[in-house]
């Protein structure tokens, strides 16, 4: 016997057995420098007047229920998306209904553009993916939306 306390099969006595709990997902929404100078690069002369802001706390999200939705709040409605991406900073280039996380039967997201203004990309690419289609996320994928805003999704 160990000091300190009974042993028993499997353990000490009045030890609750180990399980380890299931891994979630989590979002986390920060400011993307690359994103936005790359959106610069693309962007037409409307895009002149955006700046990066100074600071933008990063939020993390616990990605729970069947979908998460990414947008601003609808001042007129008080319509608020799960992600609100309305509060200052403000990212300007974010609709009102941008896209929605939505849970996979075998419990991993994709993500679903909601034909927004500018678009939803995918780790850096140029072109935005198709309005309304799943598309499947991984382990570290980053979604960006706007004109400077990525979140990245982590499971764990």
């Amino acid at each position: 016997m160990q000091p300190g306390g009974a042993e028993a099969a499997g353990g000490y006595v009045g030890q609750a057995p180990h399980h380890p709990a299931p891994a979630g997902w989590t979002a986390v929404v920060a400011h993307d420098r690359d994103y936005f100078m790359a959106m610069m690069r693309r962007s037409g002369p409307d895009a002149a007047g955006l700046n990066l802001p100074a600071y933008s706390p990063e939020k993390r999200l616990a990605l729970t229920g069947n979908q998460v939705s990414i947008g601003r709040r609808r001042q007129s409605t008080g319509e608020s998306p799960d992600i609100d991406l309305s509060v200052p900073p403000e990212d300007p280039g974010v609709s009102h209904q941008h896209a929605v996380l939505v849970q996979q039967p075998d419990g991993s997201w994709a993500v679903v553009d909601q034909n927004s203004t500018n678009g939803t990309t995918l780790n850096g690419a140029e072109e935005p993916i198709q309005p309304y289609v799943p598309i499947p996320l991984q382990d570290g994928d980053r979604v960006h939306v706007g004109a400077w805003t990525t979140i990245t999704i982590v499971r764990g």
